[in-house]
């Protein structure tokens, strides 16, 4: 039976959206940093991959064209292979691994590249919107589709009595965990230096100049939050609201990849897996409360595997918002030892359809850091809310 590894991974840092690094960074430039990092990493001939599925949460916002394939032309890949775009949200980097998982088992293909990339900060405004071409019917009979991501973060704290103080000490941890991690270079095998152009604007002239710059360490996290601080922000939706900047993931720029292949394969070639694709689940909910999705997705995933909550050594739970993220982890029972261990999209960011990726090559990463302690860790998942009204989750067993 053929079974679908994952061989190695590499990830750019993530950077303020707008004012970071990377704030004038084209996606296949973006992109393509991750990608030859990841293929260099592996050890695998670039001639055996046959496709490139790349993540993107706003395709049509970003570049206009199929970001897959000029992704695959900017990294230096062999133009034999190809490249597409997937999307669905935040779940875009998650599902182009499925994808490539499911090609290397089921078609025969010996390697794919998988991951996806966010640009925020050159992201188009009309290619976002589309507000011109909603579909009618929809618009009349399913408006919440088309609601902030925001509003919906709201609803689940206020259908669901998730506190504002709650939401303040989920956001803190997840700041204290990625300090500490950053402290203590835990992200570093993760993360490939990058030297691009940084855009710069004098607020006093308008004058836009750029300059060369260098991105080496997530910078949108900010180790110095207290709960004080958390509390006096104000609702980003005015007051009686939940959301604020500090308890909603971070606008952020980056991308991340993962080399997929046959075990079989890698065994061949002598290559060491990171682990292998066990599994992915989609689920849907109701729009007006899209975070709770993977309450939905979870569930049917172990289900499939014959596992259950307690099984699952570490979790990867996207921090879209603080008010779904606690939700799905009090409702799931997930144990807050387990979860998010080094911080998540809270303090480190959330470029859209990067994220399933980064979570993916982190938590078989941070599984084999636990299994070299002498810790027992065999099986990780990465799950997120989608927009919509979906949940995304994924089995991985970790080597």
């Amino acid at each position: 039976m053929r079974e679908a590894v994952i061989v190695s991974t590499a990830r750019t840092p993530l950077t303020k959206a707008h004012r970071g690094e990377f704030n004038a960074t084209p996606g296949p430039e973006l992109g393509a940093f991750a990608v030859r990092a990841a293929v260099e990493r592996s050890g695998v001939d670039p001639n055996l991959i046959e496709d490139l599925i790349w993540g993107c949460g706003y395709p049509e916002g970003t570049t206009g064209r199929n970001i897959g394939r000029q992704t695959a032309l900017r990294a230096g890949l062999p133009v034999t292979v190809g490249g597409c775009v997937v999307n669905r949200f935040c779940s875009s980097g998650l599902q182009a691994i499925a994808i490539a998982a499911g090609r290397v088992v089921l078609e025969g293909v010996p390697a794919m590249i998988a991951g996806g990339v966010e640009s925020i900060s050159l992201m188009n405004p009309a290619g976002r919107s589309g507000a011109a071409h909603l579909d009618p019917w929809l618009v009349e009979h399913k408006p919440e589709l088309f609601m902030e991501m925001i509003d919906t973060a709201d609803v689940v704290a206020q259908r669901y009595g998730i506190s504002r103080e709650d939401q303040d000490a989920f956001a803190l941890q997840s700041q204290q965990r990625t300090a500490a991690a950053q402290q203590s270079g835990v992200f570093d095998n993760e993360i490939v230096h990058c030297t691009t152009r940084m855009m710069e604007k004098n607020k006093e002239t308008g004058e836009v100049t750029y300059r060369e710059a260098v991105a080496t360490m997530d910078n949108c996290n900010r180790p110095s939050t207290t709960l004080e601080g958390l509390a006096k922000l104000e609702p980003v939706k005015g007051a009686g609201k939940f959301v604020t900047a500090g308890n909603a993931s971070q606008l952020s720029d980056g991308a991340a990849a993962c080399v997929v292949m046959e075990a079989k394969e890698a065994e061949r070639l002598g290559l060491k897996p990171l682990g292998a694709f066990r599994g992915f689940a989609i689920a849907g909910c109701e729009p007006d409360e899209m975070g709770i999705g993977p309450v939905f997705a979870v569930p049917r995933l172990l289900e499939r595997a014959g596992l259950k909550v307690q099984d699952i050594d570490l979790w990867e739970l996207n921090e879209a918002f603080a008010s779904q993220a606690l939700y799905c982890q009090r409702k799931l029972d997930i144990p807050m030892d387990r979860l998010n261990v080094n911080g998540g999209a809270i303090s480190i960011g959330h470029p859209f359809g990067m994220t399933g990726a980064r979570l993916t090559g982190h938590i078989l990463l941070e599984g084999q850091r636990r299994k070299q302690r002498g810790e027992r860790v065999k099986w990780g998942v990465v799950t997120m809310c989608v927009g919509g009204g979906m949940g995304a989750a994924g089995l991985f067993e970790i080597f």
